[in-house]
């Protein structure tokens, strides 16, 4: 190979094919993260549902009911973890303002959930919380890691404030995705009072233990998840709260306090496929498109050297025979 010019594509060739692994197994797991700031909102019904009233403690049909979910990256809390924990961390505050038909709120749940920017897996930091109360979440919430394996994941129940397999389901079709579905049910669970509730001249962080009346719930949770990406496109519950026993109901062994099937409002669904497939070009550019794009061009570079090497070689059929020497 005495070229100059094959000795350069020949070199090209060995980075592209050199670069294409590195970019795949060694960048994308440090670049791809998720943003410390990162702000999104999400707007979910049930319509219709069944809702207690807590003035008559009567459970009522209504039309809907809306659970307004807000997550907003804490920044400087994340930044105050990450010189603690030595990596990218996330921090969000998340807020569930569930609110009936007349917009009064029924109650409000905030949490804190830290996990790690790049594997989504939990990190045990102070202020790790749910609505007040310090937990330590095991598995995921909110989010599956880039890149979601077809199996199942353990998930972070907020409720039960406990976590559970999350099953894979299939994967589907959904508004032109690809996605993996997933599904979990939460049994009949005795779960804390919300400690923001309309309840009148009763405080809700001691209503169980003033009356005696205690609150249940179960749940089936669904995902549509982009694999290559970790974001759900849609999320789906059926979702049953009951009340039992206890002096606040008077005598009866239950009552409703909330039943219904939750769903992402379309308008949201609609602007969630839209953020997700943008970032799934994103994840794809450097998972998929630049590692082959860069093995293809380095064969390419090869096959271009070895050619213009052998176009360099004489033709041995178009060599005239060398003159024999003369004889005395």
């Amino acid at each position: 190979m005495r070229s100059r010019a094959g000795l350069v594509l020949v070199a090209l060739a060995v980075f592209l094919a050199a670069l294409s692994p590195l970019l795949r197994w060694y960048a994308f797991p440090r670049l791809a993260k998720i943003p410390a700031g990162q702000y999104q909102e999400m707007v979910l019904e049930a319509r219709p549902a069944t809702l207690l009233d807590y003035g008559t403690l009567e459970a009522k049909k209504v039309e809907k009911v809306t659970i307004v979910q807000t997550l907003k990256g804490n920044v400087e809390e994340s930044e105050r973890i990450e010189r603690i924990a030595g990596r990218d961390i996330v921090v969000w505050d998340s807020l569930s303002y569930i609110q009936g038909p007349d917009g009064a709120m029924v109650s409000q749940i905030p949490e804190r959930y830290i996990f790690d920017a790049h594997t989504q897996e939990p990190v045990h930091a102070t202020g790790e919380s749910v609505d007040g109360d310090p937990v330590r979440r095991e598995g995921i919430e909110f989010k599956w890691p880039f890149l979601t394996e077809k199996r199942d994941y353990v998930y972070f129940d907020a409720q039960a404030r406990t976590s559970a397999p999350i099953h894979y389901k299939g994967t589907r079709e959904f508004r032109g995705l690809e996605v993996y579905y997933f599904e979990q049910t939460i049994p009949w669970t005795k779960v804390p009072y919300p400690k923001r509730m309309p309840i009148p001249g009763i405080d809700a962080t001691t209503l169980e233990k003033q009356t005696g009346t205690t609150r249940w719930y179960t749940t089936k949770r669904m995902f549509w998840v982009e694999p290559v990406t970790g974001a759900p496109v849609n999320g789906e519950e059926i979702h049953r709260e009951e009340l039992r026993g206890g002096s606040l109901l008077g005598g009866r062994d239950k009552v409703t306090a909330f039943a219904g099937h939750v769903k992402m409002r379309p308008d949201y669904v609609d602007s969630t496929v839209k953020m997700v497939t943008s970032q799934r070009r994103t994840v794809l550019l450097m998972t998929s498109y630049l590692p082959w794009g860069f093995l293809v061009a380095g064969a390419g570079l090869l096959a271009l050297a070895l050619w213009l090497e052998a176009r360099r070689r004489p033709d041995p059929a178009g060599v005239a025979p060398a003159p024999e020497p003369l004889r005395a």
